[in-house]
């Protein structure tokens, strides 16, 4: 009987076994496979409540807690792509708006991700007054696969609008951003 083998090296070997004989099978070695990691990668959470300014896109800054970094690319702010390092990269940014302490009257949220300070994507959910349910807090997330270059930085911005015109809080511990590199 003939048994055709294949490893990762894509080489081929036949090999025949007798009526009666035995086969054993042997693993292949580390040496064997070539190691996938998503790096570099970035994470982190806002460490304490920011007050955003109504109406007006706000850069989320202090995302130290839980922080990630395989690379020492983010500063709990910006990820900026290191050296040798360009490619498609997976982002992901959260913004929770809490409208509590400002009349529980939130109409809109925005959380968006900035690359070299312009925006690139963004998600919005609104709500308006007529409708008569205000909301009290929200999480919005926004995330995509996008070609990034050596120096190119990385950032989340908020947008918060609520009926009584006063200012919101993103949320510690539920607002983030992440990011990783796509194996290719």
């Amino acid at each position: 009987m003939a048994i055709t083998t294949i490893n990762n090296r894509a080489i081929n070997r036949a090999d025949t076994a007798a009526s009666g004989e035995s086969w054993t099978a042997t693993s292949a070695t580390a040496s064997d496979f070539q190691a996938a990691v998503n790096t570099p990668y970035f994470y982190g959470e806002l460490a304490s409540d920011q007050t955003l300014t109504r109406a007006t896109f706000t850069k989320i800054t202090g995302m130290t807690t839980d922080e990630l970094d395989s690379n020492t690319a983010f500063d709990g702010t910006t990820f900026t792509v290191p050296s040798g390092q360009g490619g498609k990269y997976y982002l992901e940014a959260v913004l929770a708006a809490n409208y509590g302490s400002i009349g529980q009257d939130g109409e809109q949220t925005i959380s968006a991700l900035y690359k070299n300070g312009s925006e690139i994507k963004s998600a919005k959910l609104q709500q308006t007054t007529s409708g008569g349910a205000n909301m009290n807090s929200l999480t919005v997330t926004v995330s995509g696969l996008f070609s990034l270059s050596v120096g190119d930085t990385i950032e989340l911005y908020g947008y918060i609008q609520d009926s009584s015109g006063g200012n919101g809080l993103a949320d510690d511990a539920r607002t983030s951003i992440a990011g990783y590199k796509i194996i290719e």
